[in-house]
């Protein structure tokens, strides 16, 4: 029922609304807690997102000597890690140059190898004389890095981007008198699979030829040729101003043609013609718009700043344009993961840019839907008429080649093995772009993307789905990611299956689609075998218990991310709590991103304090001091996933509910949020203040049903941004239905309150080291 009727606010207070949240944000401190007339008054303050930005810039006082410690560079497309050259470390600075596009072209050694990623090679900046200290900063704000190198013979002030859109590495150097005489040198690497220095070569696979390194009227290529046909090629060239020299050097890539090296001394050339200064202009303007999209500001210091690194680490691994991220993102170094993997990677890589409302970095959507004739053919043949599904490991175009464990699995057939039969990973990546359908409410997502494929994916399923005696549905032997061994009603494909049948008929409906499969997927959802669970919670599968440490969730899926087990009752809750204990309760294999996973359990449970001490978990024993992650080689889902389980533990909108704040901490009596995306496309500002959630404001974008748990105690108003009431409807447990049209925005606030409605950083609750290598 709508509220009774209450003063409205001030005039002054609703035009404060309307230019605080739309980027005249004020910093932490009187002004933020003064009352909107007061703040005429105030001084004005430093723009809050130069603020955060600022504070969490990463800092070197001390020399990286690994990918895992430097700072990094990249576009989604090139990508440059930076650190000391490995048994040089005094003498020289490596500059990886890698590239997200160059690849191997020889499917039938596989993606692992006749497919992978190919190493490019680096260069090194060698001074004149030997290293004795470094002072480095990478602006995040800027997406450059800055600061001085000094030897024993002078400074080299360094000056670092890649160029948002030319895709240009520019390296200005000013020296002093003493270090006139560093120089830049280009090393090769050899075209081989990076896996080759992990696991055995498959008979008949060699590596390519080495480049050849030519002139070109002043700009230096490195050509690749590559036993497929087609290239890649590096070029650069120095220009010298004054005291100072600049590097600019940029990639290309050509399959089967031999183009690349055209359009690499192009690039070089035209971006030779202006100096650093004038290249960041738009490239700063483009990472400054980027960041604006949202805001958080919690009073831990060390994850705020992680949070905004993981923002500026995925915007420079991942463009919508780009290839779907590798494990490694555009920074290839050795490793025997030199692809795209879906059984869990690309998911967790991607789940943050729909809470931060950054769609504009959704390459899977893009990717399933440009590549999907390539799954056919990925799919077993006797069932590629009506089925889709995608290998564990694939190239940029979701081709994995060859199928074997030794150059990549494949999909595998229900009920026979080898090989080894995991086939939910298209669905489960349809899942990712399911969010984003969800979070922006475009019915093209559904119609072209998400529908026609998740359709196939669940047909691929229904070829194996028999009745048992028990005259339930049930599914032959198939694989749980990475836990080993085969057994029948695998949870990891129950749980996606009944989640695919449930949107398929969404789908249907939303689209108006009387689809003749209907009448399947209800059955599949009315007759399927219960998850399989024992004393511990979620087995495996019906023939295989959980008994050992295993890093992966995948017989947890129902409970996060698909939100299809959420503990609405006792039981249901109780099993969840025994299932997530039961797995991290064995040490061994336990990596990063099961403390991830589990931090968002945690959150699903509103135990905040317990989601907060996962991630302590991760931050203590896995991260690294550039925020980077690795295991056996390098990996970024990890990492990423982190800044997920944040955002699940400051809001979550699964089942058509928005919970602002569910799974806080008491520690973080402060927080911030500004324009944070949620599911049905509303966009969300709030404040807590002292451990008070003193308001909430949703802004519709498609006209959803908008049901929102504010967490607010007590009797609410909900206004509009002119501050008149707004029809709103209790529908008890601190949730309220309110009626939004597309294009309006809601107010919650205690009934009578009259908070500021500026969003502003929050103060820290204590010190704590910067990232990077700062002095110890």
């Amino acid at each position: 029922m709508p509220s009774p009727a209450a003063p409205e606010p001030s005039r002054r207070a609703v035009l404060a609304t309307g230019t605080a949240l739309t980027g005249g944000l004020l910093a932490s401190g009187p002004a933020a807690q003064a009352t909107a007339a007061d703040r005429t008054q105030a001084p004005p303050v430093r723009d809050p997102w130069r603020t955060v930005l600022d504070d969490a810039d990463l800092v070197w006082q001390r020399m990286p000597t690994a990918w895992y410690e430097g700072p990094f560079l990249g576009n989604g497309f090139l990508g440059s890690g930076i650190y000391a050259e490995p048994g040089a470390s005094s003498t020289a600075v490596r500059f990886n140059i890698q590239h997200s596009e160059v690849q191997d072209h020889r499917p039938e050694f596989g993606s692992l190898f006749g497919l992978a990623r190919l190493p490019i090679g680096w260069f090194t900046l060698e001074p004149v004389g030997a290293v004795t200290g470094l002072d480095w900063r990478l602006s995040l704000r800027h997406a450059e890095l800055t600061g001085t190198l000094t030897t024993d013979r002078g400074t080299l002030e360094l000056r670092a981007l890649v160029h948002n859109d030319r895709s240009v590495l520019a390296v200005e150097v000013t020296a002093s008198e003493g270090e006139r005489g560093f120089r830049w040198v280009f090393h090769p690497a050899d075209a081989i699979s990076p896996r080759a220095a992990f696991k055995p070569l498959p008979d008949g696979y060699r590596g390519n030829p080495p480049a050849q390194v030519t002139d070109h009227d002043g700009i230096t290529a490195a050509v690749q040729p590559l036993l497929a046909g087609g290239q890649h090629v590096t070029a650069w060239r120095e220009r010298t101003r004054g005291r100072t020299r600049t590097l600019y050097a940029h990639v290309a890539h050509s399959y089967p043609g031999t183009t690349a090296l055209g359009r690499a001394l192009t690039a070089v050339r035209r971006a030779a013609q202006l100096p650093c200064s004038a290249l960041a202009v738009d490239h700063r303007a483009w990472w400054h718009t980027y960041y604006r999209k949202s805001f958080l500001s919690l009073p831990d210091a060390r994850i705020q700043r992680f949070y905004w690194i993981q923002l500026y680490k995925t915007a420079s691994a991942a463009r919508r344009d780009a290839p779907v991220m590798a494990t490694s993102g555009p920074w290839l170094e050795p490793t025997p993961w030199p692809n795209t993997w879906w059984n869990l990677n690309v998911q967790l890589e991607y789940w943050l840019i729909h809470g931060s409302n950054h769609l504009e970095l959704d390459a899977v959507t893009r990717a399933l839907s440009e590549f999907r004739d390539n799954l056919t053919q990925e799919t077993p043949a006797p069932y590629r008429a009506d089925s889709l599904g995608i290998p564990r490991t694939t190239d940029p175009h979701l081709v994995n080649g060859a199928s074997s464990t030794l150059m990549g699995y494949g999909v595998g057939i229900p009920g026979q093995d080898p090989p080894t039969p995991e086939v939910g990973n298209l669905t489960w990546a349809l899942h990712n772009v399911w969010l984003s359908y969800r979070h922006t409410m475009d019915r093209s997502i559904v119609r072209d993307v998400l529908f026609p494929l998740l359709r196939k994916a669940v047909n691929y399923y229904l070829h194996f789905l028999e009745p048992g005696p028990d005259a339930r549905l049930h599914l032959p032997a198939t694989f749980s990611p990475e836990y080993g061994g085969d057994s029948r009603d695998c949870n990891y494909d129950l749980m996606l299956l009944t989640w695919a049948c449930r949107t398929l008929l969404e789908c249907a409906e939303l689209l108006g689609v009387k689809d003749p499969l209907a009448p399947r997927w209800r059955e599949v959802l009315a007759k399927r075998v219960p998850y399989p669970t024992d004393a511990n919670g979620f087995m495996i599968g019906a023939d295989i218990p959980f008994a050992k440490s295993h890093r992966h969730y995948s017989h947890l899926l129902a409970v996060y991310p698909l939100y299809e087990v959420t503990g609405r009752t006792p039981d249901e809750r109780a099993l969840i709590e025994r299932s997530l204990a039961h797995w991290v309760g064995f040490e061994g294999a336990l990596q990063g991103y099961t403390f991830t996973g589990a931090a968002s359990m945690s959150a699903l449970l509103g135990k905040g304090e317990d989601a907060l001490g996962y991630l302590g978990e991760l931050m203590t024993r896995f991260i690294q001091p550039n925020t980077m992650y690795q295991e056996s080689g390098p990996v970024i889902e990890t990492p990423l996933s982190a800044v997920q389980s944040l955002h699940d533990m400051v809001c979550q909108s699964w089942g058509g509910v928005i919970r602002v704040f569910p799974a806080l901490p008491a520690a973080w009596k402060d927080l911030a949020v500004h324009d944070f995306r949620t599911q049905g496309a509303f966009l969300l500002s709030a404040v807590r203040q002292g451990g008070t959630t003193r308001w909430v404001r949703l802004a519709s974008e498609a006209g959803a049903p908008c049901v929102v748990r504010h967490g607010i105690a007590g009797p609410i108003e909900v206004r509009d941004e002119r501050g008149r009431p707004l029809s709103h409807e209790d529908a008890g447990d601190g949730t309220v239905r309110i009626l939004l049209r597309k294009g309006e925005a809601a107010i919650v606030t205690p009934r009578g309150d009259r908070p500021d409605l500026t969003v502003a950083p929050v103060r820290p609750n204590g010190d704590a080291p910067r990232w990077g290598l700062p002095r110890i």
